[in-house]
């Protein structure tokens, strides 16, 4: 069909406005949800040494951020709180209190910018002792699943009563979708989203964040196997959407992004659902650490990096490059 010399694809790529009028993806500001992290010291910003040029914020200082967001056109931002360690317990009786760090951000947050929208992860780590995603059984090695989703309603419910437009279950629990959903329609917050964090693999490229929000030390890490999915599967992520689809998710979630390419496709291919994707904290701190040394552009590798997200067939993108992303694409 296509022969050399009567077809000649390069004269397709021979000018910037042809590339353009026939670019099979396009990346909009429309596109990107932006993560943010919160504290409840008095210091308005503190850096993040594992993300560079990425801030912690105090409630107050989280306010500024999201209308530049918002000015930009970015949608939504996803707040993740750096919980005081002596609010920490085994069972996480914190991640439930009404009046939370996480619950207070939100609070304020939609006080003041109500026009953008506020997700937030529905998961245990940044409240339990020992990092992991729910509650531990006697052996203190393997997660109580049901008991754990009881935690994860109450959650769902504090976090929807301050106002959280999204609520992210990001613990991997079997079932934990389907009793959220009903825990937030019996208490009247039928209009409440769930993001299911239906693919969330077992990564190595969590680091950065949970050192972040104290799930693990900068010297370890934290085995979470045992519930998060296996990275050499693909089938059985498959199994996972398809079940919270029919729990009742609203969107779904593949994470880490540019490793699992190949998933974001497959699902956005098979399901008529929206599939969102995590550029994720070691995904993001390994193209500033290339950039860093002037090894890579940080626009043009960026780019790249969430472009391959769209093509794959991603409808939203958690980056924390949000802003200067968006600054770029003007």
């Amino acid at each position: 069909m296509f022969n050399f010399p009567n077809t000649r694809l390069r004269r397709r790529r021979s000018n910037a406005w042809i590339r353009n009028l026939i670019s099979e993806s396009i990346l909009s500001v429309n596109d990107l949800i932006f993560p943010l992290f919160v504290h409840d010291r008095e210091e308005t910003t503190e850096p993040i040494p594992g993300l560079p040029d990425i801030k912690c914020h105090s409630i107050d200082g989280l306010v500024p951020i999201v209308k530049e967001a918002e000015g930009l056109g970015i949608n939504a931002v996803a707040i993740f709180p750096v919980v005081d360690g002596k609010l920490k317990s085994e069972n996480a009786e914190e991640a439930y209190n009404l009046d939370n760090l996480i619950c207070k951000a939100i609070r304020i947050v939609k006080s003041k910018v109500p026009g953008v929208g506020i997700i937030a992860d529905i998961a245990l780590d940044p409240y339990t002792t020992h990092g992991h995603d729910g509650i531990l059984k006697s052996n203190q090695i393997d997660v109580k699943n049901d008991e754990t989703v009881s935690v994860l309603c109450k959650q769902a419910l504090a976090l929807a009563k301050a106002g959280c437009d999204i609520v992210a279950p990001s613990d991997m629990m079997d079932g934990r979708i389907g009793k959220i959903r009903k825990a937030l329609d019996d208490n009247d917050f039928q209009n409440v989203s769930i993001l299911s964090y239906a693919v969330k693999y077992c990564s190595s490229f969590y680091v950065p964040f949970r050192q972040i929000v104290g799930s693990c030390e900068p010297s370890n890490s934290i085995d979470k196997s045992g519930y998060q999915m296996d990275c050499r599967n693909a089938r059985e992520a498959i199994c996972e959407i398809e079940m919270d689809i029919n729990e009742g998710a609203d969107f779904i979630m593949i994470k880490p992004g540019t490793p699992y390419l190949d998933v974001i496709k497959t699902a956005s291919d098979k399901f008529n659902f929206p599939v969102f994707a995590y550029q994720v904290s070691g995904e993001y701190a390994m193209i500033k650490a290339a950039t860093n040394n002037g090894w890579l552009d940080y626009d043009k590798a960026i780019y790249e990096s969430l472009i391959c997200f769209k093509r794959a067939g991603a409808s939203a993108i958690f980056t924390y490059a949000a802003l200067d992303v968006a600054k770029n694409l003007g």
